[in-house]
């Protein structure tokens, strides 16, 4: 696996995509063990592309190739080991079940991430971060002081080389100048289906109208409020005979479930946004 490569490439859809790079891995005596491709005439026209290829040490020899076939293609790509770990921030406030959920992911290897720092509002999870030997920011935040807190958090997002910010239940709402600094670097739980029962207590809101189903949903994060791109969604049948408060609960696993979903999909470079929706190689 140390020699094995992630290629990722976006590009406006044409004919002979594959055949172009497969033949500049073949050129390069490299292996195609996985591929897989997605062409979307209808929605953006653009094709996208996922290869994990092996075995070479490295692979600055296949720079210029690329580059080439990149401007003829008007290509995005990017290539990756397949063992590269990218750096994760986790933000949470004072619900903690998607971040103890993370944490150990990652600490028994079923998530291929690092997680430097973890940022929370409150201080409640510091002792948890501790146990992790993880580094703890309490960086409380109000209206005042929101522009001066997020400021923070862009400075540890620089300083950590994080690739990825995580909102595990982060119950604050991120400034559009977060957002735009970030675009397309920060993952949220929505802990509803959506688009039903948006904002506050979406369970009791449920509860109240007697759903069947309930679900949470990992998406982007854009300045419109829980309307990024949709990464993954995920549901649980409930019935009349449960409380509001086992309703949470049956969320909460699902919730924990979709955000891991979410993290391991995007570390592996298998999600690709496509304007406000994504591609998802899964």
């Amino acid at each position: 696996m140390s020699k094995d490569h992630i290629l990722t490439l976006s590009c406006p859809d044409k004919r002979g995509i594959v055949h172009a790079v497969t033949g500049v891995l073949a050129k390069h005596d490299l292996t195609v063990l996985d591929l897989q491709q997605f062409s979307d005439p209808d929605y953006s026209s653009k094709f996208f592309m996922r290869v994990h290829f092996g075995h070479a040490d490295e692979t600055t020899h296949l720079e210029q190739p690329f580059r080439e076939l990149a401007d003829d293609l008007k290509m995005d790509y990017d290539i990756v080991p397949k063992s590269h770990k990218p750096k994760v921030m986790i933000m949470v406030s004072k619900t903690g079940h998607c971040l103890n959920d993370i944490l150990f992911r990652q600490k028994t290897q079923q998530l291929n991430i690092d997680v430097p720092l973890i940022v929370s509002n409150h201080a409640d999870f510091e002792p948890l971060a501790k146990s992790y030997d993880i580094a703890f920011h309490h960086l409380p935040v109000n209206k005042d002081t929101k522009t001066e807190q997020e400021s923070r958090i862009l400075e540890l997002v620089k300083e950590n080389n994080i690739d990825l910010i995580v909102l595990a239940r982060y119950m604050q709402v991120l400034s559009p100048t977060l957002c735009s600094a970030m675009s397309g670097k920060i993952i949220n739980i929505h802990h509803s289906f959506l688009p039903s029962f948006k904002g506050a207590k979406p369970y009791h809101q449920a509860y109240d109208r007697g759903v069947k189903i309930i679900g949470a949903t990992a998406h982007f994060v854009t300045a419109d409020l829980d309307e990024g791109p949709i990464i993954e969604q995920r549901v649980t049948r409930v019935d009349h005979s449960m409380s509001s408060k086992e309703l949470v609960e049956e969320g909460s696993n699902v919730e924990s479930q979709v955000l891991a979903a979410a993290v391991k999909w995007w570390s592996e470079k298998r999600v690709f946004l496509n304007g406000q929706k994504t591609v998802v190689f899964n």
